[in-house]
């Protein structure tokens, strides 16, 4: 069995038996932080799905209202005046085919990759290489798009990609332990409200089995999802 340390088992003292509201809950994470770096704050979300099923399987994007306090390195994969509409939007390596090869190389000096569809005969010799590490472009994340400028601004503004691991769980950062409470209480809200409206039909019975907020180095904090559960049913 795992042993926590002496600063985790007191902060964990601090934190009662009980579910909390999203309100309550994040600035007791901020309450009793001990780690002296700027940790990530993560949500921790069991669906009730069976993710064998590819009708129960739940996946999309939110853009956070307050990012997550680190602008992510956007690679662009588009043609002629495409090329130039995603570096005007902030997109840090923009190329056609060549950044094709250039990946294969080895090149991968990037978090995040978008592409245009006419590019997707080409983008698509990167399966094995971006697909393990969840950077493979799919127009279901809005990631493989004409609109590539779009693409570009809300990656960089703080857009998070959900999707459900082998387990029924989500996890997925609202930000970092140094921004404002009611930044972080209103990332959280986006995250847990998009995750709500990505509910498969296929799904049965409860779909938010539990939900927990936590920081890198922290103990969990229980949400209650009563008022959620109330949301999911209308």
């Amino acid at each position: 069995m795992r042993k926590h340390g002496k600063k985790f088992t007191a902060a964990r003292a601090q934190i009662a038996d009980r579910t909390y509201s999203i309100e309550e809950a994040i600035p007791l994470v901020q309450k009793v932080k001990f780690a002296k770096f700027d940790e990530t704050i993560d949500l921790s979300l069991k669906l009730g799905v069976d993710p064998k099923h590819a009708d129960q399987m739940v996946r999309g994007t939110v853009v956070l209202p307050f990012g997550l306090g680190k602008s992510k390195r956007v690679l662009a994969i588009a043609g002629g005046e495409k090329q130039k509409e995603a570096q005007e939007a902030g997109a840090d390596v923009v190329g056609g085919e060549e950044l094709v090869e250039k990946i294969q190389g080895g090149f991968m000096d990037f978090e995040a990759v978008v592409a245009t569809p006419d590019m997707m005969r080409a983008v698509g010799k990167l399966g094995k290489v971006l697909g393990p590490r969840g950077l493979m472009p799919n127009p279901k994340t809005g990631t493989v798009t004409a609109d590539i400028a779009k693409a570009v601004k809300e990656i960089k503004a703080g857009k998070v990609e959900f999707r459900v691991d082998k387990t029924g769980i989500i996890h997925a950062p609202v930000g970092k332990m140094s921004f404002a409470t009611n930044s972080l209480v209103a990332n959280a809200h986006a995250l847990v409200d998009s995750i709500v409206k990505a509910k498969p039909a296929a799904a049965k019975g409860k779909y938010l089995k539990s939900v927990t907020v936590s920081s890198s180095m922290g103990p969990g904090v229980k949400i209650d999802t009563t008022h959620i559960d109330v949301v999911v049913k209308h």
